[in-house]
């Protein structure tokens, strides 16, 4: 690998700065490898900062793969494309000077847990448009992967997500011989498998390898590689695990095209157009939060287990939720359950924080667990409550599973109506209707642990009836209280919630203020109606409710020209 002093023999040095082929001041390395250094430099003469690559002529190979990325770069002008701007050989090197692009690489930002699905999406379209344009200029790159592909740092919007570079192993219509049957190019881990086998590749093996780019992006890990390149080599050719197994809240149609494209067989990939449309269709669709995927070992291939991307604030909001739902049994129980409020607290808050779902889960059964010593008609009913959240939030974000407990808490200050504004928030409409319906149950169930009307009117409790004391102490209790909630209010509050949930990010878009308070309005007075001829809700939580579900969807609306949550069809 060349270093900086021993750029060219014909470069003029200025300082500790070399300058090579009298024009460019090599100011730093930025990376290299076996073919090739590239330099951040400045250009002399145009005053300004490009991208310097050396590749020493050591041999014919090597002046062969110089050429190839010359001559494939100079046919293609593409904004998704990182351009060249000149080719210049000496007695020592070749020189490709190109366009600096600032950012970092996909494979770097996929590492760092830096990217959302969206910008996954919004990378797979830009890598489209480079490929449609290159492939229609006989160029297939052959060698697509993270480490080519360039994601620009800068955050006006105006160019594209991402653009592709290195074509040093391109292959060019007809120019024979740089095209040879038998030989290898490229990288194993994202090599089609007809190029693995020295065959001819054609256009689909770029699909190849964007597709398993997208896969990795969405799932967490490349379902190739393996352990050793024996491994993956042996892995290259099989059938991949369906993406939609791994990410079962993605798109139906994004998963089914990027199975697609990963397909052994080439002739049944389809086409980048297949797949850009499929993500063109997906980008609303799929979550805005950036953070890490936790996807299961591939070891064997059929065993990849599900993934979930969790972000960073997504696990903080969930462990604070769930920390102060496990303090509100103590708080509200006193030590009949012994449990003591700060351990289970901060147990759970731990928990969550390191695995948010399975987390979650330990700490219910725990819950569970000590209430039905001490409180066997609590812990059914308790039972009940949590039993639908892994149920129906399976794969929704991780703040969701605790959130229906700001219904019943809303409530105590007679708010509880406010609820649907928040679920409003979840991704998609799955999402919304499930977190919905979950808070209006929530409410009920706490209602009767409370022996207080919390919005919705418990049918059997009171003087005639069982009293919270007794129901708490006795699973039969327990049991008549569970039939009395299943009636028909009590549905009715659930199905006007979800309801509400689900058509808040389709009402109020954040485009327009004046637009939006007429929808929340609206909207507002449709929960009212539907929570007061259905559930027989009235009085001051009605009111109360109602304004404070006003005043959080209009403080909760998108920001102007940021695409609403989960606004999908899904």
């Amino acid at each position: 690998m060349e270093t900086a002093e021993h750029t060219t023999t014909t470069s003029a040095s200025r300082g500790d700065e070399p300058v090579v082929l009298d024009r460019y001041r090599l100011v730093r390395r930025l990376g290299g490898g076996g073919f090739g250094v590239v330099w951040l430099a400045h250009d002399l003469k145009l005053d300004r900062a490009v991208a310097v690559k050396r590749i020493p002529c050591g041999d014919a190979d090597t002046a062969r793969r110089a050429d190839r990325e010359s001559v494939a770069a100079a046919r293609l002008q593409h904004p998704a494309i990182v351009a060249l701007y000149e080719a210049v050989a000496d007695q020592d090197a070749v020189f490709l000077v190109s366009e600096l692009v600032h950012g970092a690489t996909y494979a770097a930002l996929l590492a760092e847990g830096a990217l959302s699905d969206r910008d996954v999406v919004a990378i797979g379209l830009a890598m489209c448009d480079a490929l449609t344009h290159a492939h229609r200029r006989g160029v297939v790159h052959r060698d697509v992967k993270p480490p080519n592909i360039l994601v620009p740092g800068d955050d006006d919007g105006a160019g594209p997500a991402a653009k592709l570079t290195d074509f040093g192993v391109a292959r060019i219509a007809g120019d024979d011989a740089l095209t040879q049957t038998g030989d290898v190019v490229g990288t194993l881990a994202y090599m089609a498998p007809e190029q693995a086998e020295g065959a001819e590749a054609g256009p689909e093996a770029d699909l190849y390898a964007l597709g398993l780019c997208l896969y990795e992006g969405l799932a967490g890990v490349n379902p190739v590689r393996a352990r050793g390149a024996g491994a993956t080599a042996r892995r290259v050719g099989q059938r991949l695990p369906p993406l939609g197994r791994l990410r079962r809240d993605l798109p139906l149609e994004l998963c089914d095209a990027i199975d697609a494209a990963v397909w052994p067989d080439p002739a049944q990939r389809g086409s980048v157009a297949d797949l850009r449309r499929a993500l063109a269709g997906a980008r609303r669709a799929v979550d805005d939060e950036p953070g890490t995927i936790a996807g299961g070992p591939l070891e064997p291939i059929a065993g990849v287990a599900p993934a979930v991307r969790t972000p960073v604030p997504d696990r903080l909001v969930a462990a604070a939720l769930a920390g102060g739902l496990a303090a509100a049994g103590p708080l509200l129980l006193g030590d009949a359950a012994g449990i003591t409020v700060l351990p289970a607290a901060l147990g759970t808050a731990v928990a969550v924080v390191l695995l948010p779902r399975l987390g979650w889960l330990a700490a219910a059964i725990v819950l569970l667990a000590a209430l039905a010593g001490a409180q066997p008609g609590t812990a059914l009913l308790a039972a009940a409550a949590l039993a639908p959240v892994p149920l129906l939030l399976r794969f929704a974000p991780a703040w969701t599973w605790s959130a229906a407990a700001l219904a019943p808490v809303a409530a105590l200050v007679s708010a509880g109506g406010a609820f649907p504004a928040l679920a409003g928030r979840a991704p998609r409409w799955s999402h919304r209707a499930a977190l919905g319906a979950v808070g209006a149950w929530w409410l009920a169930i706490a209602g009767a642990l409370a022996d207080r009307t919390l919005l919705l009117a418990v049918p059997g409790s009171g003087s005639d009836g069982w009293r919270a004391p007794a129901l708490r102490r006795t699973g039969g209790d327990a049991l008549d209280a569970l039939g009395a909630l299943l009636t028909t209010s009590t549905g009715a509050a659930v199905a006007a919630f979800a309801v509400a949930a689900i058509l808040l990010p389709w009402l109020v878009r954040g485009r327009l203020l004046t637009v939006d308070i007429v929808a929340v309005t609206a909207w507002s007075a449709g929960l009212t109606a539907a929570l007061q001829a259905g559930a027989g809700v009235g009085g001051r939580s009605l009111v109360v409710g109602a304004a404070a579900a006003w005043i959080l969807a209009v403080a909760l609306r998108p920001r102007p020209g940021a695409s609403p949550p989960g606004l999908d069809a899904r």
